[in-house]
């Protein structure tokens, strides 16, 4: 069944609704029971919280309701993914804390994800909302991108001369002990140089949802992840946002400039391609020609 404009509207609010309030939970709450996922790559992957299960209910609350009545599969980060979005024509993907060391730590970096896919692994409905900022942002495929309620365009151009511009390279924390920092580092600093550029600022302070929100609202900018085999994030880190940036005409690829598939087949890990969020695709192309 395809979902109409009408349809994508009302569950785009009741995702927004989800968002809001297990975010608001969140901000006013801090994590008492910290557990650690067996089988996980990272620590980022491992760690757990009762919040994110309280964050989970709460979303689930409001969209539980929507699997029977449009035939929806469903896929969250803290439940065994049962296959069923093999088969629905569309699925929720839930992440009820990305960012959850941020958090942890009492420091920004978190934050609410809900994307509604396609079977194709195509994001129709792009939910995020910062507990810190108190900002809700969401899309929906083809309709255009809104923050707050109110239609959004965020600039994607630097407004300032280039020679006081930095380029922003946002990614997790686990780039600062890879063993392909100094490699990457000398490769990004050589692209601001050809931009025109001060230099290159490296934040590695969030999880990868604010990672890829932060690409929009510090241009020049992006957020890389090289291919590896094993671990890098799951579909929940990259739809919403996914979403988001095709709306707003931003850049979100692996690599090699083909679209995420964000309903993969054999794994839910995402990283096999790398991951690749620009400001523009003139940044995005000079990142595939040296990484891809």
């Amino acid at each position: 069944m395809k979902l109409n404009d009408s349809e994508l509207t009302d569950l785009a609010r009741l995702a927004v609704d989800a968002a809001t309030a297990a975010g608001q939970m969140i901000a006013r709450t801090r994590p008492s029971e910290i557990d650690y996922k067996a089988g996980a790559t990272s620590l980022a992957s491992q760690v757990v919280t009762e919040v994110d299960r309280r964050s989970e209910a709460i979303i689930l609350d409001t969209l539980q309701p929507t699997l029977g009545r449009f035939n929806l599969g469903l896929l969250t980060e803290e439940q065994p993914d049962d296959g069923g979005r093999f088969s629905a024509d569309y699925f929720w993907c839930i992440d009820p804390i990305d960012g959850t060391l941020p958090f942890i730590e009492g420091t920004p970096g978190y934050a609410v994800s809900i994307a509604l896919i396609r079977r194709d692994g195509v994001p129709t409905i792009g939910v995020v909302y910062d507990p810190v900022e108190e900002t809700v942002t969401y899309a929906i495929a083809n309709s255009g991108a809104y923050q707050n309620g109110r239609p959004w365009t965020p600039q994607l151009t630097n407004q300032t001369s280039n020679s006081a511009t930095v380029l922003s390279l946002f990614t997790d924390r686990s780039f600062l002990s890879s063993e392909r920092r100094a490699e990457v580092t000398q490769e990004m600093e050589a692209i601001a140089d050809a931009m025109g550029l001060a230099g290159l600022k490296i934040d590695a302070s969030s999880g990868g949802v604010v990672n890829a929100c932060k690409v929009l609202a510090n241009p020049p900018a992006c957020y890389v992840k090289l291919p590896k085999r094993n671990g890098g994030g799951s579909l929940w880190d990259y739809a919403a946002t996914t979403c988001i940036f095709s709306e707003v005409g931003a850049v979100a690829t692996d690599l090699y400039g083909e679209r995420f598939d964000l309903n993969r087949t054999d794994s839910t890990l995402m990283c096999h391609r790398g991951i690749l969020y620009a400001s523009n695709e003139d940044l995005a192309q000079r990142l595939r020609a040296k990484f891809g």
